[in-house]
């Protein structure tokens, strides 16, 4: 505390304003102690003076030696220097000094004060008593005529004295009282000074953002009242704070669990916000790109335009972007808005940034299903309709050749019947209100039993189908048939796919807490270009070779759709003219993927 400035600018000026009085009384009492002295000396020699009238008066009765031995006792009793001077200035009696010795005094200016006015003083050095002394005369008038004068004179020394030790007394007393004054001050200064350090550091504090410091609020005087007034506005500052941070807080949670990009910029097109999924779109930083040029953080001109755009007309702004890079394709919509402050002024731009490549690819998608849904669907329709048009337009059309059109009607039908039993599959499995009643079973069992029937399939057609099972079950929990689905449509496409004299080997086993599922064939394999879109229903490698075998373009669709619902995940290894290798992974009872 002793420390302050303040503290010590106050006391500082507290002390001089002391310091300064003190001075001025002092110096007041001082002066008017010594014209009080004075005067009481002055008044006491006239006194003395009337007292030394009277015994002058008797001068022409006494004779002079014996006049000249009263005046010096009589000065010797009242330690007073008295004088008697003739009319004419010549010194008739002195009690310090032989008259003789003494020079004419009628050029005194007490003696020419007294001759004028009555009464004449004078302070001045004395030659004869080496000492400056102060002298009174008064004239002795008989008859109304000046016969004599009498003076009375006292050295200035003991005047001097005693005004010394009066002045001594006063300074004392000034000091004592300013050093008193001066610690009382130091004490007053430092009560006052110290509530207000106190507000200053918890001012400092707040200014720094800490305002959970509080001021004692037990004085009842205008300090007081600012510490609390100043801790009112700290509590309110605080709750402030607290709900700034927590609006931020949300907004941030809720920007950075956006899937869309969103970017701010200010008005100087400076980036104020950046979150990560901007971020990852732009291929950027959310966190270095802070306070840098939009232009700077991302070399995509259409972004920085829309910005601009937006900052400038004030307007809102829509427009779609592509950003194409090595591996993908993105495509972004871009919906631009300018930002305005309570007062409603302008003060900065966001755009946000839609990826749609996956609405994109979804609608590509959704496009080629019901392309081929219906080239699918239109081609064993428009096969059955024109047997049925030509049975019954030729009524005598050869009992073979019906047969045979009948044959391939019934055919045709079955195949669309397997087209919808598929595309209902897979609406099943895609149904999100969709509930499947599970129940615990033996996967060995279901691969068994579901191979058994591709095993003489395999052998008409002069293809090996191997079965590899462990010897204890594996216990899954699920939809039994939809197994036996994923079981048969792989081993299906295995003999399908596989040529004469081929082989396609059905593998089982337990891996931690999962069963894998492995048909492997030695058919054409897939090229690695298809073989990402190979699980997309309708999607044929071999568009031919598949109608010509029979097949629906849906299986292994329903494969993955199974293999998802319960859990698990199918994946694809192949080589183009050696095989395929087709896995599935499923958790077992109790455990989840």
């Amino acid at each position: 505390m002793l420390r302050s400035r303040f503290l010590w600018k106050l006391y500082a000026g507290y002390s001089a304003l002391i310091l300064t009085s003190s001075a001025i009384v002092g110096i007041m009492i001082s002066q008017r102690v010594e014209g009080d002295a004075l005067a009481e000396i002055q008044q006491s020699l006239h006194a003395r003076a009337v007292l030394l009238e009277e015994v002058a008066s008797q001068l022409s009765e006494v004779p002079d030696s014996s006049f000249q031995q009263r005046i010096s006792i009589l000065g010797t009793e009242i330690a007073t220097r008295l004088t008697v001077i003739g009319a004419d200035g010549t010194v008739i009696a002195d009690s310090d000094e032989y008259p003789s010795e003494m020079d004419n005094h009628a050029d005194r200016p007490e003696i020419l004060a007294a001759r004028s006015h009555g009464i004449g003083t004078a302070t001045r050095y004395s030659n004869t008593l080496k000492t400056r002394m102060m002298y009174l005369s008064l004239p002795v008038v008989e008859q109304g005529q000046i016969v004599a004068y009498i003076r009375t004179a006292l050295p200035l020394s003991t005047i001097d004295g005693r005004l010394n030790h009066l002045r001594y007394t006063i300074v004392l007393g000034a000091g004592l009282s300013a050093i008193i004054a001066l610690l009382l001050g130091l004490l007053l200064t430092n009560h006052y000074v110290r509530p207000l350090a106190s507000m200053t550091s918890i001012a400092e504090s707040m200014s720094h953002g800490d305002y959970d410091k509080r001021l004692v609020e037990s004085r009842v005087d205008e300090i007081g009242k600012l510490a609390q007034a100043l801790n009112r506005m700290a509590e309110s500052c605080s709750n402030r704070t607290d709900t700034i941070k927590a609006d931020r807080n949300k907004l941030s949670t809720i920007l950075s669990g956006m899937t869309e990009g969103v970017v701010a910029v200010g008005l100087d097109e400076h980036v104020l916000h950046l979150n990560e999924a901007a971020g990852k779109l732009l291929g950027v930083s959310p966190l270095e790109s802070l306070d840098k040029p939009i232009w700077q953080v991302t070399r995509v001109p259409e972004i920085t335009e829309i910005l601009t755009d937006s900052l400038r007309d004030g307007t809102s702004a829509q427009r779609k972007l592509l950003i194409t890079t090595k591996l993908t394709d993105q495509s972004l919509e871009m919906d631009a808005s300018p930002l305005h402050d309570g007062q409603g002024n302008l003060v900065g731009a966001v755009v946000v940034l839609h990826d749609v490549s996956e609405l994109n690819r979804l609608e590509m998608v959704r496009r080629e299903f019901v392309a081929n849904a219906s080239h699918e669907l239109k081609t064993p329709i428009t096969a059955i309709r024109g047997l049925v048009e030509t049975l019954i337009d030729d009524e005598e059309l050869e009992p073979a050749k019906r047969d045979r059109f009948l044959g391939k009607i019934k055919d045709q039908s079955i195949r669309l019947g397997s087209i919808v039993t598929d595309l209902l599959t897979i609406s099943r499995l895609e149904s999100e209100s969709n509930e499947t009643e599970e129940m615990s079973f033996d996967l060995c069992e279901v691969v068994q039993s579901t191979s058994s029937v591709f095993i003489s399939t395999g052998e008409e057609q002069d293809i090996t189908v191997k079965v590899q099972v462990p010897n204890s079950p594996i216990e899954l929990s699920g939809d039994e048939e939809a197994l036996r689905q994923i079981v048969s449509n792989l081993l299906d496409n295995a003999v399908k796919y596989s040529s004469t004299g081929g082989e396609v080997c059905v593998r089982l086993h337990r891996h931690d807490d999962h069963a894998i599922l492995e048909v492997e064939d030695t058919g054409i394999g897939i090229e690695p270009k298809d073989q990402d879109r190979i699980f997309e229903r309708f999607y044929r490698v071999d568009k031919a070779r598949s109608r010509e075998l029979g097949g629906t373009g849906l299986g292994l669709a329903i494969v993955k759709h199974i293999a998802q619902s319960h859990g698990g995940n199918v994946s694809l290894d192949s080589i183009p003219g050696t095989g395929s290798t087709f896995k599935v992974i499923l958790p077992l009872a109790g455990r989840s993927a």
